[in-house]
């Protein structure tokens, strides 16, 4: 059987320090690969791999285009590239920005729901406006798990808030609870995610993000994403 051994993460203001409360209390043992989305600027390198890695029991690094998936590894979007999971292996994409992102939560949630299905435990933390709020309702489409951090101990809680309102999460903890949480999650059993057809709009929007649709596809399915979002 499969197991929840994919950690998405998206985190913007007030999300360092929470990113490495997280991260330094995730188990070394942990059966699951983490991929993390900070809302960073395009023009200034990311510092975010060295701060996390300073006191995690897992291995830390800046994702890699095409690099293969493994467990017990914290993957961190690059400033300025969106990263989506496809299948066994990372992609990272200068597609369209997302909600004013690049990267962008809802992107990496969106192809984590679209290629692993109830494997997926998706997470918002503190953050300002409502990147992640889309991207968690795929996660829940496709039988995943989603979890916020407590809004009213968030330094800005817009992001969780935006998510429990777009959906029912499974779990609204304070920060110092869900390390334990994920562990304890990412070693049950599920549902293979072939039980859970992908819907359509699932399917467009990760389309539109990672450039692969073709021009004459482009209009139409544009359409039939407003009108979903509508």
């Amino acid at each position: 059987m499969a197991t929840r051994n994919i950690i998405v993460i998206g985190a913007s203001a007030g999300g360092v320090q929470a990113l490495t409360k997280l991260v330094t209390n995730l188990p070394a043992d942990l059966p699951a690969a983490v991929f993390i989305v900070l809302h960073v600027s395009a023009n200034v390198p990311s510092m975010l791999p060295d701060i996390l890695r300073r006191e995690s029991r897992l291995r830390v690094a800046h994702a890699r285009d095409g690099e293969p998936i493994m467990r017990g590894k914290v993957y961190v979007a690059p400033p300025d590239h969106h990263l989506i999971i496809e299948g066994e292996h990372l992609r990272l994409v200068h597609g369209p920005k997302e909600n004013l992102h690049r990267p962008s939560i809802d992107t990496l949630f969106r192809s984590a729901a679209r290629w692993a299905g109830p494997r997926v435990i998706g997470v918002v933390l503190t953050g300002a406006r409502d990147d992640g709020a889309a991207g968690m309702r795929a996660v829940k489409q496709r039988e995943g798990i989603a979890i916020v951090q407590d809004p009213l101990e968030a330094p800005f809680p817009s992001m969780p808030i935006s998510v429990m309102q777009e959906i029912n999460v499974d779990y609204s903890l304070p920060l110092r609870e869900i390390p334990e949480l994920l562990s304890r999650l990412s070693r049950e059993t599920v549902a293979e995610e072939g039980e859970f057809p992908v819907p359509d709009e699932i399917e467009v929007e990760a389309k539109i993000a990672e450039q692969t649709m073709e021009s004459a596809e482009l209009l139409p399915a544009s359409n039939a994403w407003a009108r979903y979002q509508n």
